[in-house]
């Protein structure tokens, strides 16, 4: 069983930053994708960026390229989501995710992390 846990959440005004962190329990063939979504209040879940371990490779959605950056520490475990210039539609629950690399759905999530920018 993979456990992931979010933290960094917190509350800035818009133009600000914020750094989030997954801890990933394990590191297996199962939790090779880390990927970050969030959710607004009364609003799907949506992706908003993956991280494979295997090559350090990465994926944005439009609305948050060249904003945000996804990254991870080995050593740690840990996977990183740096958000700058964030904006008020950046608000949200942000989760992160892990599944086996070529797998359709994520078995695996966080319990979740606030984030809120005020205009």
């Amino acid at each position: 069983q993979v456990q992931l846990v979010e933290s960094g959440g917190g509350s800035v005004q818009a133009g600000g930053s914020l750094r989030l962190s997954c801890v990933v329990s394990k590191r297996t063939l199962g939790s090779e994708n880390v990927a970050w979504f969030r959710q607004a209040l009364g609003q799907e879940r949506d992706l908003v960026a993956i991280f494979a371990w295997s090559d350090g490779s990465s994926y944005y959605v439009d609305s948050v390229k060249g904003r945000f950056t996804v990254s991870g520490d080995d050593a740690k475990n840990t996977v990183f989501l740096q958000m700058n210039r964030l904006k008020p539609e950046d608000t949200a629950v942000y989760y992160c995710a892990a599944k086996a690399k070529g797998a359709g759905t994520y078995p695996y999530w966080g319990q979740g992390t606030q984030v809120t920018v005020s205009p």
